[in-house]
C-alpha cells in the first residue's frame, strides 16, 4: 500500500524543490555524523594520550620523554613538548647572532610564546568541524521549514484546483510538509548537541594543554617541573 505519508511519496510525488531541499538536509545529516563521530573518537584517543604524560616526566632525559609519547601526527601533548624543545635549541643555537628578535626577547619570553603558537596551532586543530555543526545546527531547521512550507503551498494548488479540501488531495502534500520539518529538526538536534559536547571536551583538553605548556615553561626556564599543588 502506498503511503502518502512516508518517505516514497515524498521522493515520488515531489517536485526539483522537494528533492534538493531532501538532498541538502541528507547531506547535512551525513557530514555532521562524520564529524560527530570523527571528533569523538579523537577526543577519547586524547584523554588516553594524557595518561602517557605521567611516563613523560619521569624519564631520565626530555628526548627520552618525547620518545614515550605515542601517536605522534595526532597527539597535540607532543607537539607542544617539540614545539618547546625545538625553540629553545633554536634560541640557544642563535644566541650568538645578536639578531634583534633575540635581543629584544630574553629566553623565558621566547619560550612562553613559542609555548602559546604551539598551543593555538592545537587549538586550531580541536575547532576543526565545529563551525559545520553550528551552522547545520542553526540552518537546517528552517531549511526543513521551507520544505514544509513549500508542502502547504503544494496543498493550497490542490485544494484550488478542486474546489474542496479533501483528505485525499491535501493528505499527500500535508505530509510531505510534515516530513520535512521532522528531517530538519533531525538533522539539526545531533548538531547542536554534538556541538555543546565536543565544545565542552576541547575546553578541557585546552586546560590540560595549558597545564602541560607551564610545566615545560618551568623545566626549560628553572630546570625543574612545578610541584602539584596539592
Amino acid at each position: 500500500m502506498n503511503n502518502a505519508f512516508g518517505l516514497h511519496h515524498l521522493w515520488t510525488q515531489g517536485d526539483f524543490v522537494t528533492h534538493f531541499v531532501a538532498l541538502v538536509l541528507l547531506f547535512l545529516s551525513v557530514v555532521t555524523w562524520v564529524i560527530l563521530i570523527s571528533r569523538i573518537w579523537g577526543l577519547r584517543n586524547i584523554k588516553r594520550l594524557k595518561n602517557e604524560l605521567d611516563g613523560f616526566w619521569r624519564a631520565r632525559s626530555f628526548d627520552e620523554g618525547l620518545a614515550s609519547l605515542s601517536n605522534h601526527a595526532l597527539n597535540p601533548f607532543y607537539k607542544v613538548a617539540k614545539t618547546a624543545n625545538e625553540a629553545s635549541a633554536h634560541h640557544l643555537n642563535q644566541r650568538s647572532n645578536h639578531r634583534e628578535l633575540l635581543q629584544t626577547l630574553n629566553y623565558s619570553e621566547w619560550m612562553a610564546r613559542s609555548l602559546k603558537n604551539g598551543i593555538d596551532a592545537s587549538a586550531g586543530q580541536l575547532q576543526k568541524g565545529l563551525t559545520f555543526l553550528a551552522s547545520t545546527g542553526a540552518t537546517a531547521p528552517f531549511i526543513g521549514l521551507f520544505g514544509t512550507v513549500w508542502g502547504i503551498y503544494h496543498a493550497l494548488i490542490a485544494i484550488s484546483s478542486s474546489g474542496s479540501a479533501q483528505i485525499d488531495q491535501v493528505a499527500g502534500p500535508i505530509g510531505e510538509a510534515l516530513i520535512m520539518t521532522a528531517f530538519g529538526l533531525a538533522v539539526a538536534i545531533p548538531a547542536v548537541l554534538g556541538y555543546n559536547a565536543i565544545n565542552r571536551s576541547n575546553k578541557l583538553v585546552m586546560a590540560d594543554l595549558n597545564q602541560f605548556a607551564n610545566d615545560l615553561l618551568a623545566y626549560f626556564v628553572t630546570g625543574a617541573r612545578v610541584p602539584d599543588q596539592e
